[in-house]
């Protein structure tokens, strides 16, 4: 999609009901649906951290956003492509300036470029105990992005037309940190199986997309 396209449909995003956990139980695990079920998660005292999907026109003026490729690392999200966000700082005033920070220490994209469309619904993730509050953006320049160092493998410039087709869904067989040899439904994008969380988080957000576009 032409991003001046994008942007003239945008608006359109912001009051769009949001589907929610609906949304996200199509991209969900079966294992991790029956650890939902009969969790009782503020007990836990999860930890909180927010995500920034981040639209632009790329170098054809088509729509992109980006995730990435965290690090390999000793940790339940070693090697798993994520958006760009992280855990809230105490010197964080809220959700969404934390979300943009992240953003800009994990990609390079300048917080105050950004124009924030909307939040989605807040996600919880069981392996480390966080609950994650997703935020939509756009900024309308093609950004210069430089991962970090030392969190980012590689950053993942998605087409938008490739993600609203339906055939970048399919299933796959993986081995987790908590299970072996799983079945779960994924996005296939840009060569790289997007899973769990994130690709929770991206079924609501292709749904409204969708709606609006």
């Amino acid at each position: 999609m032409d991003f001046q396209e994008f942007l003239y449909r945008s608006p359109k995003l912001r009051k769009i009901h949001l589907p929610g956990e609906e949304a996200h139980h199509k991209l969900a695990p079966l294992l991790r649906l029956r650890e939902l079920e009969n969790l009782n998660i503020e007990q836990k005292k999860p930890k909180q951290a927010a995500v920034l999907a981040v639209f632009y026109p790329g170098k054809k003026e088509e729509t992109r956003f980006v995730l990435i490729l965290r690090k390999t690392y000793k940790g339940v999200h070693s090697n798993q492509v994520a958006f760009p966000g992280g855990r809230v700082e105490q010197s964080d005033p809220d959700l969404l300036y934390t979300a943009l920070r992240e953003t800009e220490e994990e990609v390079g994209i300048p917080r105050h470029e950004v124009e924030v469309l909307r939040e989605l619904t807040r996600l919880y993730i069981p392996p480390s105990n966080f609950w994650v509050h997703p935020y939509m953006g756009l900024m309308q320049r093609t950004p210069v992005l430089v991962p970090q160092e030392d969190e980012v493998e590689s950053v993942l410039e998605i087409d938008l037309d490739d993600f609203l087709s339906d055939s970048c869904l399919t299933t796959q067989t993986l081995s987790t940190s908590y299970a072996k040899n799983i079945k779960v439904p994924a996005f296939l994008l840009n060569g790289h199986v997007v899973w769990g969380a994130t690709a929770m988080m991206l079924s609501e957000m292709k749904e409204i997309l969708k709606q609006a576009l």
